[in-house]
């Protein structure tokens, strides 16, 4: 090796070396106490629930604490937030005993249990504060006057709904096992629990872009989708019953459902922003446009988006009807709102370049994530029947998803796509991705088939 191939060598360790230290050297005596306290608490943990534990589970409990200590270094906010959802939870494991033992029927019978911090009333909090977020977000963008203080709260109650979303499902994965022998598990195995997942990942994913760009123009649109979940997720718990703790069917007592659905609702989640975010670009990019005609496009999107609740009125009863006749006539006001007050909320937006910026980052960690659900659940699959690959309906339309958002990407990243085509193509990808998700469980049958609704 000659001399100048070893002083490239030798710059590029020092250069490594240096980067190391110099972010090891960043981190505040915050950031390592919160490192100790996950430490600890993934060892109290392991102590305390092990023995309900298999192998696997303690695997991913140890492979948590290293992933959490580095989102959280990566993005300190994870840090308070990872905090006050430990104490709440605690607290509300600590009120559900008696003499040692849990009690649930304590939930009814304790202040705090029963209008906060049982996995129900948590949710519902967090369903009442995720639409209250989303009025404020809109009060600000279209206020004259004072919209910055309006936005502000808005994010603040987004914060307090994922706060509370967490620790109802961490209640909740509580409460699963105190029902019975062989009852408690992850809270991801049903379309309520993963609708509140889907709520909270979506919001935190959001927040995260919020912080980065700082700023909260985004907030109206993207905490819209959000809404629209906790809305079904309501639907879902007054109509069906759907909060009600049951046991997993036999397809999903696997450990591999604790990696696959968590991924699977990154990518959901992260699609949807795209999304939201390419409605704002395409209303920013139309502010100025006075021909109906030309708008014809967002129009039909509108009556698209606010004849969805007709699909799941079908076999509902009479309160699920009048539930969803609410719910046509508030999103038909919006969206007829905000096309009206385009020029306003254009105003306000962010810039076209900031709104197609973000749209691809969500959807190319999506993509990411969607792609290694894809894989886990190809594994799981091979375990729980058989065979990696069966060509079941969802199985084929997840391969959809993962195609349009592939060839989106690889457009973007080759071609350069950009602007108003793009917008579009991610919101033609919500449908592909919504009817992946719920459209099969409702029209379609196959291995599946434990989704229904």
């Amino acid at each position: 090796m000659n001399t100048a191939t070893q002083t490239i060598d030798l710059k590029l360790t020092d250069a490594q070396s240096s980067g190391w230290r110099g972010w090891l050297a960043r981190r505040t005596r915050w950031d390592w106490l919160y490192a100790l306290l996950v430490l600890v608490g993934a060892a109290v943990a392991l102590g305390q629930w092990g023995h309900a534990m298999d192998g696997y589970e303690k695997a991913i409990l140890v492979g948590t604490v290293p992933g959490l200590v580095a989102l959280a270094w990566f993005w300190r906010p994870v840090q308070g937030l990872t905090v006050v959802v430990a104490a709440l939870s605690l607290l509300a494991i600590g009120l559900y005993q008696v003499d040692g033992r849990a009690d649930l029927a304590r939930a009814e019978q304790v202040f705090l249990l029963k209008y906060f911090l049982s996995s129900q009333s948590a949710i519902l909090w967090m369903s009442v504060l995720f639409f209250m977020s989303t009025a404020f977000y809109w009060i600000g963008l279209l206020a004259p006057r004072g919209g910055d203080t309006a936005e502000r709260l808005g994010s603040r109650l987004a914060w307090v709904a994922v706060t509370l979303a967490l620790v109802g499902t961490m209640v909740r994965w509580y409460e699963s096992h105190q029902i019975g022998p062989g009852i408690g598990h992850i809270p991801v195995s049903n379309l309520y629990e993963v609708f509140v997942l889907f709520a909270w990942l979506t919001a935190a994913y959001y927040l995260y872009y919020e912080d980065r760009y700082q700023t909260r123009r985004m907030g109206a649109f993207a905490m819209l989708i959000v809404s629209a979940a906790v809305g079904f997720l309501l639907w879902y718990t007054v109509v069906r019953e759907a909060h009600q703790i049951q046991p997993l069917v036999p397809a999903l007592q696997s450990w591999w459902m604790k990696l696959h659905v968590p991924a699977n609702f990154i990518g959901y989640g992260t699609f949807a922003i795209a999304a939201m975010l390419a409605f704002a670009y395409l209303i920013k990019q139309s502010a100025t446009e006075t021909r109906w005609w030309k708008l014809t496009p967002l129009w039909l999107l509108g009556i698209v988006l606010c004849f969805e609740p007709l699909v799941f009125r079908r076999g509902s009863t009479e309160q699920g009807a009048s539930y969803w006749f609410v719910y046509f006539g508030v999103s038909a006001l919006m969206v007829g709102g905000i096309l009206l007050a385009r020029r306003r909320i254009a105003e306000r937006l962010p810039s076209l370049q900031v709104l197609d910026d973000v749209m691809y980052k969500a959807i190319a960690v999506g993509f990411a994530f969607f792609t290694i659900a894809t894989v886990l659940g190809a594994l799981w699959a091979a375990e729980a029947w058989g065979g990696y690959w069966s060509w079941d309906p969802k199985e084929t339309w997840a391969l959809i998803v993962w195609l349009n958002y592939a060839a989106w990407l690889h457009m973007r990243l080759i071609k350069g796509l950009r602007g108003t085509v793009a917008a579009w193509w991610a919101l033609v990808g919500l449908g592909i991705t919504t009817f992946a998700f719920l459209g099969v469980n409702m029209f379609l049958s196959g291995l599946h088939s434990y989704g229904a609704l």
